[in-house]
This record gives structure tokens, sequence and C-alpha cells, in this order.
């Protein structure tokens, strides 16, 4: 497998799961990587800054291990990004998403 066909084969993936993510709930960017079977979250980040498709793509449920959120510009930032997570009914732990209540669960959504 070449390095282009393998970086869109991870492309395809990691949309594919983000598109899945539904609203009100988040996944983290290292779930999304080992879902996608891909070794480094950060490159997951990557891909999600480069996000063709917001509108279907919905980048802005990806959230760091802790709950944090981004201070990318990608989809406009930290506030942004809360302003869509509140509105969709994440719930929220000081400056971070409550990650007990509003945590994906792949593994019910694959099963």
């Amino acid at each position: 497998m070449t390095d282009l066909t393998m970086r869109k084969e991870f492309e395809r993936r990691v949309y594919s799961l983000v598109s899945r993510i539904p609203s009100g709930m988040v996944a983290t960017y290292g779930q999304i990587a080992r879902l996608a079977h891909i070794p480094n979250p950060r490159y997951v980040g990557y891909l999600l800054h480069r996000n063709p498709d917001p509108k279907h793509i919905p980048c802005h449920r990806v959230v760091n291990s802790r709950g944090k959120l981004s201070g990318s510009y990608a989809f406009g930032g930290y506030e942004v990004q809360k302003t869509l997570l509140v509105r969709e009914g994440v719930a929220f732990c000081g400056a971070a998403v409550d990650m007990r209540s509003c945590m994906w669960n792949d593994e019910v959504e694959n099963s």
C-alpha cells in the first residue's frame, strides 16, 4: 500500500467514525485513533483540522482524553466548539466536557 493510499484510507476511516458520533455526545482523539487503527491520536487531530465537510463530519464532537476542548481555529476555536456542544446538550464540568455522561460508547454502536 502506498503512502498516499494509506493516508486516504486513514482519512476515510476517521471521517466515517466522526460522522457517526451522535449529537450530544463526544469522542476522544485516542478513541477515534483506536477505532480507525491509527497509531497516533495526533494524526486524527491533523485530519480533523483539514475536515473537508464540517456539516457532515462534526469534528467539534472530538475532544482530548480529559474532555478539554481544542484551542484550534479549525472550527472557530474554543468558544465556538463549546457553543456548538452546549447547543447539542453536552454537559460540562467547569471547562471540560463531563465525560461520564457524554462519552460516545462506540461499542454499543458497533454491536
